[in-house]
């Protein structure tokens, strides 16, 4: 039992940090309708810049500064190289590849800089646990699950109650109509792509601190787990990336927990289980958890 607690509530702390980086991928796809697979790259961007500056600045302004400049950063690149192709269904997809050649850049950039080195955040919390009963919790995990409980919470308010998630949401409906009412599609595109960047760099913390060794050049690629909790909330959901994130965390947590117990299966379905539990629930729901069939008039 211990064992299983131990499992859940890493789980729990995993699809916290996941539901960071699905949040992302979601918010960028209901502005612009782009699947953004440049963002493994910008949460890579946003922990290096924090691990090197953490020395000068301190961890809390090392952090703020990789926030904000992994948010210009994602704006930048919208604005500079995705904007220029229109806003229509048809540049989307263009837009869509166009990230691919954006994350293989970023990529082989950074991994050039971080080598074969494992890089510290400098964290507060170290390696430092709790005992929660009969279990031991890593603080890095506890801080992960407060903090992204905050932050999903401050994003889902600002879905909810500011005129720019109001814009969001009326061009996650129909971008034409939206336009045609006045609202600012690039501004909003805007303000997507910042978030979503510094909602990666955010995430990159808790996915380099203990019980990680650290950040590797590879902590992007562990990022794109986030992908399957996107597809199976919903692209166009952000409660749909919340439960999806919860659920491939809690899935990966335990298959890794247990691997002892379903060698069958192979030695690194950890690895691939999120992607499978994705395949099995789009069998049943094809767009998602939260997912709503669309209507087309022919």
């Amino acid at each position: 039992m211990t064992v299983f607690l131990d499992n859940v509530l890493g789980g729990i702390a995993l699809g916290a940090v996941y539901a960071l980086v699905a949040l992302g991928f979601v918010v960028i796809f209901k502005a612009s309708g782009v699947l953004n697979f440049a963002h493994g790259s910008l949460l890579l961007f946003g922990g290096y810049l924090t691990a090197v500056l953490h020395d000068d600045l301190g961890f809390a302004g090392a952090l703020a500064l990789a926030v904000l400049t992994t948010a210009a950063l994602a704006g930048a690149l919208d604005r500079f190289l995705l904007q220029r192709g229109g806003q229509d269904a048809h540049s989307a997809h263009v837009q869509t590849i166009v990230t691919i050649g954006i994350d293989i850049v970023l990529l082989t950039d950074l991994s050039r800089r971080i080598g074969g080195d494992l890089l510290s955040l400098g964290d507060p919390w170290g390696d430092a646990v709790t005992d929660l009963g009969p279990v031991t919790v890593a603080d890095s995990r506890l801080a992960a699950i407060a903090v992204s409980a905050v932050v999903i919470g401050g994003v889902f308010a600002l879905f909810r109650f500011t005129s720019w998630g109001l814009s969001l949401r009326a061009a996650a409906e129909d971008l034409e109509a939206a336009s045609l009412m006045g609202v600012r599609l690039g501004r909003v595109r805007a303000g997507a792509w910042c978030l979503a960047g510094a909602l990666a760099a955010l995430a990159a913390v808790f996915l380099a601190a203990f019980p990680a060794p650290g950040l590797e050049r590879s902590t992007g690629l562990i990022a794109l787990n986030a992908f399957p909790a996107a597809i199976l909330g919903g692209l166009a959901s952000p409660a749909g990336a919340l439960a999806g994130s919860l659920l491939i965390g809690l899935t990966e947590a335990l298959v890794v927990g247990y691997q002892s117990d379903l060698h069958v299966l192979g030695e690194g379905f950890g690895d691939v289980a999120p992607y499978a539990v994705m395949l099995l629930v789009l069998l049943v729901r094809p767009t998602g958890l939260f997912g709503a069939k669309g209507a087309a008039r022919v």
